[in-house]
């Protein structure tokens, strides 16, 4: 049986250079924190907790800690939290993707220019509320084409239209598309990752050749739960595991070919604990 692994699996660019970014504090010494989890990973998580670093989950905790170093996550956060963290003198170091950063930009730009802006993007998502903290106005999150069809803008503001850097690329277009027909004025940027659509064109292309597929990653994990949704519609014997230890598969004779794709979350040592698995023990 052949095992066939995307390219394009494990840590983004983004997810890595946050995760580094921990380790390397834990060397300087004192309390560490991290605004949220530092990935939708749960392994990455409880391997810092072994170290001492802590997870603040909330404003009201962050209120309470008196000295330390905060790290934000590659998600990023709102304006509002990092004038929190410089009003109680934190140490604050900043692992924001540049990508999801490039969005704070656009959206605190084009609102204060007064545009609308929409987000296509999942509601109550740490990279989306941190979006919304940096517009000028209100916001509006669109999460589905149903959404999409259902909402109805009586505003005259031009529409300014960005996107979580994990949702589906065709989705997205999609979405776009829907506006476009309502007749709406929109100036559409496109913010999902280039990674993302690699990772998500390649998934697909794998799991439509393959007898199974597996998806790595985190169950927090917003871009793996798209990687698994989009190989569900190619390949029918898709499943989403965390680590080997959820792996329970009865494979028949017949499967001649598995794919194995990950979310950006996933460490590399677990991707490959899985494949090892699979080559030696089918």
């Amino acid at each position: 049986m052949e095992v066939l692994l995307a390219e394009n699996s494990g840590f983004c660019f983004g997810v890595k250079r946050a995760v580094d970014t921990v380790y390397e504090q834990i060397q300087s010494g004192g309390e560490i924190y991290t605004y949220g989890p530092i990935t939708h990973n749960e392994e990455v998580v409880k391997d810092l907790a072994k170290k001492g670093v802590c997870v603040i989950e909330s404003e009201e905790e962050l209120a309470r800690i008196k000295e330390g170093c905060v790290i934000i996550r590659a998600h990023g956060i709102s304006e509002r939290i990092y004038k929190q963290i410089e009003r109680q003198g934190l140490k604050c170091v900043d692992a924001t993707c540049p990508f999801v950063k490039r969005i704070h930009d656009i959206v605190e730009k084009e609102s204060a220019a007064g545009k609308q802006i929409v987000v296509i993007g999942n509601a109550g998502h740490p990279e989306v509320e941190g979006i919304m903290g940096w517009c000028r106005t209100p916001a509006i999150v669109i999460e589905s084409l149903e959404e999409a069809e259902n909402f109805n803008y009586t505003g005259d503001k031009e529409i300014c239209i960005v996107s979580q850097t994990t949702y589906n690329y065709n989705k997205f277009q999609d979405i776009v598309e829907i506006f476009n027909q309502k007749g709406y004025n929109v100036i559409v940027v496109n913010t999902i990752c280039n990674a993302t659509e690699v990772r998500q064109a390649e998934a697909r292309k794998i799991a439509a050749q393959v007898d199974i597929m597996i998806v790595i990653g985190g169950n927090h994990s917003s871009n793996t739960r798209k990687l698994y949704e989009i190989c569900m519609q190619e390949c029918e014997n898709t499943y989403f595991i965390q680590t080997l230890d959820d792996l329970h598969l009865d494979i028949p004779k017949s499967v001649r070919l598995v794919g194995i794709t990950a979310g950006a979350s996933t460490p590399n040592n677990i991707i490959e604990e899985v494949q090892n698995y699979v080559r030696i023990n089918f």
